[in-house]
């Protein structure tokens, strides 16, 4: 009896040895990066120019735009500037917005003045597209009471098109993001605003220690979003009203694109702070309708709007269904919206384990990437408090490191911000996502007020991976809206992520340990579908699209 009691108790601890091998094989890889900021040549600050009058506008600007502006294959980083205040004036060098050229090996350029790209106004976002599909990607960039559409000439140069293209600066912008919502083979714009500038001089605070602080936004009447329908010919139609979009005002701070029902249409998701967020359902008809309560984006389960700030609409959990991600403030959790299909949404935050690992952070920008290339989709997110005196009053910080965390693929995350390389704490802003070198991981850019811009390099482990640049032909030339699957994994062109910023460099996917992509399923927006077999990995891609 002893000894098959010690036969069995050998057995059991010879499988738990198996298993728990089995379990470190399967182990996700780590994550790890380095910022290369300085010796990248990347020496920009945000000024953001902070008063004692404390102007909301000041805590907010930071957006990016990494895109290749010059063709050579590598992306490129565009940073937006404050300006001074009041005046809203670039008065000095120091507020320019700034372009650096990528020269390879994580060296870069600055090259702002050569690109005519130094701006004007108190600027907030950057959007890049290449809204007339002439092969370079131009550039908005939304501002306060300014915006500018810059069109990429092709010879390292911009031009400002911004009165002739019939684009207008009616309000505080925040953020924008280019869309073909009619698929008609031209990208659209979807402008995102927040409110009156300038606004009532509220004294928020305590004047009996005589601290001020930035008002809460609920002082801030909302303003609604501009669609604007591009005609082709280089101008822009106002579309708003007959679209629908002009019935529903918010404090708009960013905005992300999906077909989060599959009709072939691309939806907007419109974050707004301490109201309500926007779902724009795409009606196929050129007019949207507003169903984020409906379908369950408003708001988290806890009934409460957050101060909703950054966001990517994206599938991470592998189901072929488009979930969003966003950022929010100390408190409130950053809320994770699974797509359930049939155009309903539930808030993951706490199943995904998000809602634990996030509640005592404040953030900004944000981005869904797989860094680790194993298949599944990670989470980075840019933070700070919006309330540099917030550490007075609540038991929140104000400034912060980044936040990165795991995808375990079993639909929850785990912290891993401290091994992958911790940042320092900073008043964070936003984030832009890129190969920058051409090793196939994906890097990161964060921009920080009044302190250096964070360039990470990423050094984790080298899965193999693929990043596919498309080019449409009967679709709008970026391929903006392609849908691609490559087994489990389902992925789609956008260049609108994070907080104010933009990401244009192609469709990434980790591929682990696969050697060989047996099918790529490419959905066009013009409805085609193309097929490609037997791929080889580890190559950026370029596909046209079939005719």
């Amino acid at each position: 009896m002893d000894g098959r009691k010690a036969f069995a108790s050998a057995l059991r601890l010879c499988l738990l040895s198996i298993s728990a091998g089995l379990v470190a094989a399967d182990a996700p890889a780590p994550i790890r990066f380095r910022n290369v900021a300085e010796s990248s040549g990347v020496h920009f600050v945000l000024e953001n120019s902070p008063t004692p009058q404390k102007r909301l506008i000041e805590t907010m600007p930071g957006g990016i735009a990494i895109f290749d502006y010059n063709g050579d294959g590598l992306p490129d980083l565009f940073f937006t500037n404050g300006a001074a205040v009041p005046s809203l004036q670039k008065d000095a060098p120091k507020y320019f917005n700034r372009l650096y050229r990528n020269d390879g090996g994580m060296r870069f350029t600055d090259v702002t003045q050569q690109a005519h790209l130094a701006g004007a106004g108190y600027s907030m976002g950057a959007a890049a597209a290449d809204y007339d599909n002439d092969g370079n990607v131009d550039l908005f960039v939304a501002g306060v009471n300014r915006n500018i559409l810059y069109r990429n000439l092709g010879n390292g140069q911009f031009e400002d098109v911004t009165e002739k293209a019939g684009i207008k600066s009616d309000g505080w912008a925040v953020a924008a993001g280019w869309f073909d919502y009619d698929n008609d083979g031209k990208l659209d714009l979807l402008v995102v605003h927040y409110a009156r500038w300038p606004a009532e001089d509220r004294y928020c605070g305590d004047a009996s220690r005589n601290i001020r602080i930035y008002c809460h936004p609920k002082y801030f009447d909302g303003l609604p979003s501009t669609l604007y329908r591009n005609r082709g010919d280089g101008t822009f139609q106002d579309v708003s009203e007959e679209s629908g979009i002009a019935k529903y005002a918010g404090r708009g701070m960013s905005v992300a694109f999906a077909d989060y029902d599959g009709d072939g249409f691309m939806d907007a998701f419109v974050t707004n702070d301490n109201m309500p967020n926007f779902l724009f359902h795409n009606r196929g008809n050129g007019t949207f309708e507003e169903v984020g309560l409906p379908a369950g984006v408003a708001l988290p389960d806890l009934g409460r709007a957050v101060a909703s700030m950054g966001a990517d609409f994206r599938d991470y959990n592998n189901d072929g269904l488009p979930d969003i991600a966003v950022t929010a403030l100390a408190g409130e959790t950053f809320p994770l919206f699974r797509n359930l299909g049939k155009g309903a949404f539930t808030d993951a935050g706490y199943s995904s384990k998000l809602g634990l690992l996030t509640i005592h952070h404040s953030g900004w920008g944000t981005g869904l990437f797989d860094f680790n290339n194993d298949g599944w989709k990670d989470l980075f997110t840019a933070n700070s408090h919006v309330n540099d005196l917030v550490e007075q009053f609540e038991a929140a910080r104000y400034k912060e490191p980044n936040g990165v965390f795991l995808n375990l693929g079993d639909g929850t995350f785990r912290d891993v911000s401290a091994e992958a390389g911790q940042s320092a704490p900073r008043a964070h802003r936003g984030s832009a996502y890129a190969d920058l070198n051409g090793d196939g991981r994906i890097d990161v850019v964060v921009s920080c007020l009044g302190e250096p811009a964070e360039v990470w390099e990423n050094l984790g482990p080298a899965g193999n991976w693929i990043i596919l640049k498309l080019v449409g032909v009967r679709s709008n030339r970026d391929g903006i809206g392609a849908r691609i699957r490559i087994g489990d994994q389902y992925n789609h062109m956008t260049s609108a992520v994070s907080y104010a910023s933009s990401s244009h460099a192609g469709v990434h996917f980790g591929l682990g340990k696969l050697a060989q992509i047996p099918k790529i399923e490419i959905r066009w927006p013009s409805g085609a579908v193309q097929v490609l077999e037997n791929v080889k990995p580890n190559q950026m891609l370029t596909v046209r699209e079939s005719k």
